[in-house]
């Protein structure tokens, strides 16, 4: 899917740039509300996720200029003004989400989902790139996770936590972003999909490091933090 990413924020923008693009996701970035607006009229795309406190041309007024286009491309707004009016102006100005800063990008990622599910003809998720990490391999579309060329007998919920720790190797992981992905992820008819507390992440994560025992890469735990996948040492 083609989303145009609207974030004067640098820092904000790569990473959510980052998060999407592993997620699957083609992002075409622009900084600036002049550059936006020429974007906006000239190109297609399936998304747009637009941050008001732009520079040159406020989010606000491309919102309404968007519009006027007959565009029916979802939008998604992101700021950092949480009062009730300015989101019901946001809304009754087209747009069909509306998300406050700060915000955990796996809540966006959520979002996206289901903005793109209303799409004509749109998957019901979109499909994943391989992912790598030493011999483990995530194979996209799957929900399945290799190492070599054996399958990893997990549950859907080890195999969510796993997955959230190899597209964010190398980086610690806290509980709570894994509460959240456990929260979003869509596991078959029966299974999952309560909140989990502390203790049964901890039990998650134990399961899915004995099942990697033998693979180059380990569960490293960093306390106060969260936990990390990284390539075993030597």
């Amino acid at each position: 899917m083609r989303i145009l990413l609207i974030e004067d924020d640098q820092q904000i923008a790569s990473g959510i740039e980052a998060g999407l693009v592993q997620a699957g996701h083609k992002v075409h970035t622009v900084h600036d509300g002049v550059f936006a607006a020429d974007q906006l009229k000239r190109d297609e795309h399936d998304l747009v996720i637009l941050d008001l406190g732009l520079p040159g041309i406020d989010g606000m007024t491309l919102l309404n200029r968007y519009r006027t286009y007959n565009r029916i491309t979802p939008v998604l707004i992101l700021t950092a003004r949480d009062d009730v009016h300015d989101r019901i102006r946001g809304l009754d100005a087209g747009a069909d989400d509306y998300l406050v800063k700060p915000f955990a990008l796996q809540e966006l990622e959520a979002r996206v989902r289901v903005l793109l599910r209303r799409l004509p003809g749109a998957d019901t998720e979109p499909i994943r790139p391989d992912l790598r990490v030493g011999t483990l391999r995530l194979a996209g579309g799957e929900k399945r996770i290799f190492s070599d060329a054996r399958a990893l007998e997990l549950s859907p919920r080890e195999f969510a936590v796993l997955e959230l720790l190899m597209q964010r190797h190398g980086r610690v992981v806290s509980k709570a972003q894994l509460q959240d992905h456990l929260a979003t992820f869509t596991y078959p008819a029966g299974d999952g999909g309560d909140t989990v507390g502390d203790t049964a992440i901890e039990v998650y994560v134990h399961r899915v490091r004995r099942k990697i025992e033998a693979c180059d890469a380990e569960i490293v735990t960093v306390r106060g933090f969260g936990y990390l996948l990284q390539a075993r040492a030597g």
